[in-house]
């Protein structure tokens, strides 16, 4: 898969962070997500493939594009038979988030990402539209710290494995009302806090590399989010868990409908019957084979935002794949003037 679809995951995640980008601090965030979306699906069906959505930008009725059910790929074309090999072809399920952090394009800051994971038909937990309790550490800690515990357990057991003291930890939490509490012991146990308004798949994935100076993410985001986040880790070896959270009460946003009871009849219709059930990033990924692109819309941690110059633009992408146990940075230069222009600085 990683030989196969390699290059063109990363054009993938490449063209979707280039449109978002051209509306950074525009404060139009739905406008920067829209021709996100247009430009992943433009170019992912271009791809020799069958690809199914199961983690999008909504259902079918609610999203004129990339909605959870979608088949992407040349071979879903109605005269695909023409033209692809069933010998030869690449059937996958695909998570996507073509603009992850709208809110820091349209106000122009960092750590927004456009971002997908991809695995063989089967290989990712179809998340429901909810929200997500999340852990994510380094490959250090795998298995050791655990959602179970408490902030206060994590962050001793987190210092034990990275051979640190507490106070030196950073750990990253979204800045919510539900939050305050989460904040308060992880500051009173000893450790940092930085805190982001939006965008926590690039908090989870920094957690499994060292220099980034963010060594956990802890608390309640987006469910979908959390799979694509499972997907980096899993194939980088560091550690995440998730607990689906269904009642409208903890999460204090009024996003995920009107009561406890109606998210868990919806769960069981999705053939999840254990609601509380905490998920690893094994279970929440569990193909054979994974493969996690993201490209920077505006600079963070990992990535530089897209930089755009006379004559074309310049990305920096990651590719993390289980298949090869790589990790890679792209840096690619677009362009689209006449004559050339290759900007290196």
């Amino acid at each position: 898969m990683e030989n196969t679809l390699g290059l063109e995951i990363i054009e993938v995640v490449e063209q979707a962070a280039i449109a978002s980008a051209r509306w950074m601090g525009k404060g139009e965030k739905n406008i920067a997500d829209q021709v996100a979306v247009e430009a992943m699906r433009e170019r992912m069906n271009k791809i020799y493939m069958r690809g199914r959505i199961v983690i999008g930008e909504g259902e079918r009725d609610d999203a004129p594009m990339l909605y959870i059910g979608e088949e992407v790929g040349v071979c879903t074309q109605p005269n695909a038979k023409d033209f692809c090999n069933p010998d030869e072809l690449v059937e996958i399920d695909i998570a996507v988030d073509p603009c992850e952090g709208t809110n820091l394009v349209a106000y122009g800051q960092p750590g927004s990402m456009a971002v997908l994971a991809i695995s063989e038909k089967g290989g990712l937990f179809a998340a429901p539209d909810f929200y997500m309790k999340k852990l994510a550490a380094p490959p250090a800690a795998k298995g050791k710290v655990d959602i179970n515990k408490s902030a206060t357990e994590n962050l001793k057991i987190l210092a034990e494995c990275l051979d640190r003291a507490i106070e030196e930890l950073v750990v990253v939490v979204m800045k919510r009302d539900r939050h305050t509490d989460l904040i308060k012991e992880i500051r009173d146990a000893g450790a940092r806090v930085s805190l982001i308004s939006d965008g926590d798949v690039g908090a989870a994935i920094s957690c499994g590399f060292a220099g980034t100076n963010i060594h956990a993410l802890m608390g309640i985001g987006a469910a979908p989010e959390g799979v694509i986040s499972a997907a980096a880790m899993r194939a980088m070896g560091g550690h995440f868990q998730g607990q689906l959270i269904y009642d409208p009460a903890v999460v204090k946003t009024g996003l995920i409908g009107e009561s406890k009871e109606a998210n868990i009849d919806r769960l069981k219709s999705m053939n999840i019957t254990d609601p509380d059930k905490v998920y690893d990033a094994h279970e929440l990924a569990s193909g054979e084979t994974i493969l996690f692109a993201g490209c920077g819309i505006t600079s963070g941690n990992l990535m530089e935002g897209v930089r755009f110059f006379g004559g074309g633009a310049r990305t920096q992408s990651l590719v993390i794949s289980n298949q090869s146990n790589t990790a890679r940075f792209v840096d690619t230069i677009h362009l689209s003037g006449k004559p050339k222009v290759i900007q290196l600085h």
